[in-house]
């Protein structure tokens, strides 16, 4: 199982060091594996904010960036399309050294000085985009830390989890054994805003609240049938209307890749969010394409 240091510390609501943490879980909890670094190495980045753009006088693909980085202004030849004056961009100046050990030095592209460079997030090590840089929204002055301003340097905690201890493939199962280890701190699970009611309600199937089980249930117009109680007990849905598909907001898509996941949409990652914090399995279908009459839950059959 892999936790995010950083996920740990925002159910915590405490700073945490790494280190101390593995050593703590393998001593009184499970076995910790390894203990890897995240974005570490972004630590010469800045925040760069565009005051000017202007076309190279040598190459029709390339434009030349005035950047206001903290101590006065310097012109950067960029090749990329989407910079634009007044917006704010990662910037690494002369002396920097990127993912991968690049350090950057002072050079001329086809006649022009370029004091460093504006990086894309591929660059970074923070995705597969290399087309665009990377646009940040932040008020942060110019001449601030990259990590200070954009919370990615995180570590992954990697644990041997034993198979008596399911309670641990969850970061709010790792964070209850470490509050109970550190000790002063207690676990807050992030506000629901505006508050909601339980999933399922009366509604779920199999569920302590109905006595006896009932074998079907009919969820704002979808039919459910549980033809194995045995196997699935307690099985709950929820219809959502008026949901939107797309991109998920940054914050969640950075929560995931810090264990490693890969980010697909909004609804997707929401239902991968809620298993890696509480161990919640969920998952989400598009009920326009649903075939059939009724959601059925039953083993697999022969054939």
């Amino acid at each position: 199982m892999i936790v995010s240091r950083r996920w740990l510390e925002a159910l915590l609501g405490r700073p945490l060091d790494a280190r101390e943490v593995a050593e703590q879980l393998t001593m009184h909890v499970a076995a910790v594996d390894a203990v890897v670094p995240l974005h570490q190495d972004l630590g010469d980045v800045l925040i760069g904010r565009v005051l000017e753009v202007k076309k190279h006088p040598s190459a029709d693909r390339l434009s030349v960036c005035l950047v206001e980085a903290g101590s006065g202004s310097v012109e950067v030849v960029c090749g990329a399309p989407n910079v634009q004056a007044g917006k704010t961009y990662p910037y690494a100046p002369v002396g920097a050294t990127l993912p991968g050990g690049v350090k950057l030095e002072r050079r001329k592209i086809r006649g022009v000085e370029s004091n460093g460079m504006l990086c894309s997030a591929k660059e970074l090590g923070l995705g597969e985009d290399h087309a665009g840089i990377l646009e940040l929204d932040t008020t942060a002055p110019p001449g601030s830390r990259f990590l200070d301003v954009v919370p990615v340097a995180d570590h992954q905690i990697v644990i041997d989890v034993p198979a008596n201890r399911p309670d641990l493939l969850c970061h709010k199962g790792v964070a209850r054994e470490l509050a109970a280890v550190l000790g002063g701190t207690t676990i807050k699970l992030p506000p629901i805003a505006g508050g909601a009611a339980p999933a399922g309600g009366d509604a779920a199937l199999g569920g302590r609240r109905r006595a006896p089980r009932v074998p079907m249930g009919v969820v704002d117009g979808v039919e459910v049938r549980l033809e194995d109680p045995e196997g699935a007990p307690r099985y709950m849905i929820a219809v959502i209307r008026g949901v939107s598909v797309g991109p998920s907001p940054r914050w969640l898509t950075d929560r995931l890749a810090s264990i490693g996941q890969r980010s697909i949409n909004n609804v997707v990652d929401a239902t991968n969010y809620i298993l890696f914090e509480i161990n919640q399995p969920l998952h989400a279908f598009d009920l326009a394409k649903l075939n059939g009459p009724a959601v059925v839950v039953r083993r697999a059959k022969p054939g």
